[in-house]
């Protein structure tokens, strides 16, 4: 298993460490319940150095990132902005889901998964031939998530002397500023406010430290699964992979088909599948009572089966909730097959909670 550069402050912590895509992650340090409602309700800290921090600079970055993402980074007019969007393979199927910041005229930062950076960077790499355009890994650098209603004025007290604290909190969603090696951006995988922070690795630890003696609550994978499940939040290689395009699992919205001539990997395919119509598409779920929702639960339909792709029980909206993938049109008419029991759902829009409280009807 790769270690994080804060392995060693995770077992000083106690938390329980468990294999995550080739890497050594905290699960949690104690209670993943705790951790979770720590982030709804005032701030808390993850790990995410095992994400790919992906540098790109040249003349071409720009058209060729503009051909790679079926999002389309013109959009993004000034430095420090960012967002998210697939990358997909000539099929339509998605390769990844990312976010992209513009830092300057021709130098882009990419956050690939954890799981699938080796093979995003060999992508990358063939797609870029004869386009004067560099590709970086950074494995010199960290990534800390710092999410919740009360993270951003506890980062902005811990960096202070390194960052203006008011210019900290105007940040606007999906912007992102530099300094001296350091970059914060306004995202999050959590449904909550915050940032994520991208630094050298051997400040992390310091950084970590100092965050904790501010009173933000150390979390692990688990709760941060739980957060962005309530948050209606995709997660790589469950909701969505290869076999999936982004028009069928609810990803339709970061997708841009103007202008007509922007030819991006992927294009004929989805546009095939508009004319064609789609064969699947993604819902929210709840079961109320009776059991919990798992990855791979079978669901029957009026149009035939379909299955969970992400479920668990939302510590926030207090029942179990659940991504699925169904047949286009299915309707309302959905059962869960737990076992030997049939346990009628109810269909919801994702997100099923955010910013500190459940979305769901009464």
């Amino acid at each position: 298993m790769r270690q994080t550069p804060l392995h060693a402050i995770h077992l000083e912590s106690g938390a329980r460490m468990v294999p995550f895509a080739g890497w050594s992650m905290p699960l949690h340090y104690g209670s993943q319940i705790a951790e979770h409602h720590a982030v709804r309700r005032e701030a808390g800290v993850f790990d995410v150095s095992h994400m790919g921090v992906v540098d790109l600079r040249g003349e071409d970055a720009e058209s060729f990132l503009r051909r790679l993402l079926a999002n389309d980074v013109a959009r993004l007019r000034e430095p420090g902005r960012a967002l998210y969007t697939t990358m997909l393979a000539e099929d339509g199927g998605i390769l990844d889901d990312l976010i992209v910041y513009r830092l300057a005229p021709g130098r882009f930062r990419i956050v690939v998964n954890a799981a699938t950076r080796e093979k995003d960077l060999d992508w990358m790499r063939r797609q870029a031939t004869g386009h004067d355009v560099t590709i970086a890994l950074r494995e010199d650098l960290a990534m800390i998530a710092v999410q919740g209603p009360k993270a951003r004025e506890r980062v902005a007290s811990v960096l202070c002397e390194r960052f203006d604290p008011e210019r900290l909190l105007a940040l606007p969603r999906f912007a992102a500023i530099e300094t001296d090696g350091w970059m914060i951006a306004r995202t999050g995988y959590t449904g909550e406010d915050g940032f994520e922070l991208i630094l050298p690795a051997a400040e992390s630890a310091a950084l970590w430290r100092s965050l904790i003696a501010q009173g933000v609550t150390p979390a692990g994978l688990g709760a941060r699964d739980t957060l962005r499940l309530e948050a209606g939040m995709l997660l790589y290689g469950q909701d969505m992979d290869e076999t999936v395009s982004p028009l069928e699992c609810g990803l339709a919205w970061t997708v841009v088909f103007d202008p007509p001539d922007r030819d991006f990997i992927g294009r004929r395919a989805l546009e095939r599948q508009r004319e064609e119509g789609l064969r699947r598409e993604l819902a929210g779920v709840v079961l109320p009572s009776g059991g919990i929702l798992r990855s791979g639960t079978p669901i029957e339909t009026p149009l035939g089966p379909g299955l969970v792709t992400s479920g668990g029980f939302g510590p926030t909206v207090g029942c179990s909730i659940g991504l699925a993938r169904v047949p286009a049109g299915a309707g309302d008419a959905l059962i869960a097959r737990l076992r030997d029991r049939e346990l009628p759902l109810r269909r919801v829009k994702p997100p099923f909670a955010r910013e500190g409280r459940s979305l769901l009807p009464p």
